[in-house]
């Protein structure tokens, strides 16, 4: 493509020629030239994936499969509509969803993208979310990421410290800054004017080459604004800076390009994705979030500070019901405290709690296996768990049985407690959710205590309902 498309002069044939070898949606559109950039391709890949590596530990990734799948399919759609002279085949563009309120989200260099539940939820059609995409896609496409490194003077300063997200956030200020959770600067997320400028006009170009209509984009912008000035101000513009005229401009490159008579718009995986997001418990903001994490909410043992009691209270027969994470609710005693991370939680009365664990209550929480049979993820869970407990035996083999009504399987184990010297029972139960992954809720209680929690325990695991 001539450079210097206005201004000049074409014959006729330069022009059927360049007609030839431009996508149809970009015949008249602005021109964007990646910027100047001392890094090769492999350091965007190394650095985007060291990022995605620690984000993927503290940001609750949302273990939903259809939400996830459409997401992908969405960006999939998208990468596909990149212009060729922005595609590089050593990016892996991928896609997941952050179990958070806020309508934000960043990408990292050399592809990760992580669009948050937000987002969704408040997007009144399909095309403004895969705008705000198409838009964060076009930042890493054009290499913003190391291109500022470049301006700002190396990559020791510029990545060395990609905890702060390095694609940006569309949605910065306070709520950008949460990404503070991972040591970061609210600075260093913020991309300059002229970088908004170029993936705004990219990403109208992106979205209209993949048969949405950019105006979406525009739109999306203004209810991102008007949230955050909901909150006390644009605080969104700190990482994504308006460069000036935002909805006007967009609008107005909309106009140059090819847009589809009838773009996408409403689709039923959008309406069937979002009405199930909306039907989950709701989600924590991410300063939420944050909070939660400088309280202890990831680290490894959150039952750490509490002290054990020869006298525990009796389970309360009135109850409380907990959704806080995304795939599961489930009733427990009223006088039950709980500790909760991304992935589980654990319930237990004061005094039944402290640096090795419970002695009487339940856990909960997702178990990572990739067997992707229950069966056998049922005993790789045992083998862990005799592993790190070295004083319990299984007492009996694994017997089918069902909890909310899936197949499941139970066992139960024994041993001398360290902690109270006496026997204690722990009775494991683990069943799938749709998405593949594996669930186990393991209830833990002194043998001589048993028959006071028998009814307690039956009613947590009757109350149990799944969300997929």
């Amino acid at each position: 493509m001539n450079k210097r498309l206005f201004g000049k002069r074409f014959t006729a044939a330069a022009m059927v020629a360049t007609m030839w070898i431009l996508p149809i949606a970009a015949i008249g559109q602005t021109q964007v030239v990646a910027p100047k950039n001392k890094y090769k391709v492999q350091d965007d890949v190394r650095e985007g994936a060291k990022a995605a590596a620690e984000i993927e530990k503290v940001f609750p990734v949302l273990n939903d499969r259809d939400a996830t799948a459409y997401v992908e399919n969405v960006g999939r759609r998208l990468v596909r509509a990149i212009p060729q002279q922005f595609n590089q085949p050593a990016f892996n563009y991928r896609f997941q969803v952050v179990n958070a309120s806020d309508i934000n989200a960043f990408a990292l260099p050399g592809g990760p993208m992580y669009v948050n539940r937000g987002m969704i939820e408040k997007a009144r059609n399909e095309g403004e979310m895969a705008g705000v995409m198409a838009h964060e896609i076009s930042h890493v496409a054009l290499r913003h990421a190391t291109a500022q490194a470049t301006e700002q003077g190396g990559i020791g300063k510029q990545l060395g410290m990609l905890g702060m997200i390095l694609g940006g956030a569309i949605l910065g200020g306070e709520a950008g800054a949460q990404l503070g959770m991972l040591g970061a600067q609210a600075w260093m997320t913020k991309f300059s004017r002229k970088y908004e400028t170029q993936s705004d006009i990219l990403g109208a170009r992106i979205m209209a080459d993949a048969g949405y209509d950019p105006r979406d984009l525009a739109n999306m912008f203004r209810t991102i604004e008007g949230e955050s000035k909901g909150s006390g101000g644009p605080e969104w513009l700190s990482s994504h800076p308006n460069p000036g005229n935002r909805f006007e401009a967009i609008n107005r490159e909309a106009s140059l390009l090819r847009v589809s008579s009838n773009p996408i718009k409403i689709t039923r995986d959008f309406e069937r994705v979002q009405a199930r997001l909306r039907a989950m418990p709701p989600a924590k903001t991410m300063a939420q979030l944050e909070k939660d994490a400088k309280n202890g909410g990831s680290v490894e043992n959150p039952t750490n500070n509490g002290r054990y009691s020869d006298r525990v209270a009796q389970p309360s027969s009135r109850t409380k019901n907990y959704a806080g994470l995304n795939w599961i609710r489930i009733s427990v005693p009223q006088n039950w405290r709980e500790f909760g991370s991304a992935d589980d939680v654990q319930f237990a009365p004061e005094g039944a709690y402290g640096d090795q664990g419970l002695t009487h209550g339940t856990m909960l929480g997702i178990y990572a296996d990739q067997s992707g049979n229950l069966q056998q993820a049922s005993q790789n869970y045992l083998s862990m768990i005799l592993q790190n407990n070295a004083y319990l035996r299984q007492r009996n083999q694994w017997t089918r049985t069902t909890v909310a009504g899936r197949q499941a399987y139970t066992t139960t184990l024994s041993g001398t407690s360290p902690v109270t010297r006496r026997t204690e029972l722990v009775t494991i139960y683990m069943t799938q959710l749709r998405s593949g992954n594996t669930v186990y809720i393991a209830n833990v209680v002194p043998e001589g205590e048993s028959f006071a929690y028998d009814n307690t325990f039956r009613n947590i695991l009757n109350s149990v309902r799944f969300y997929n």
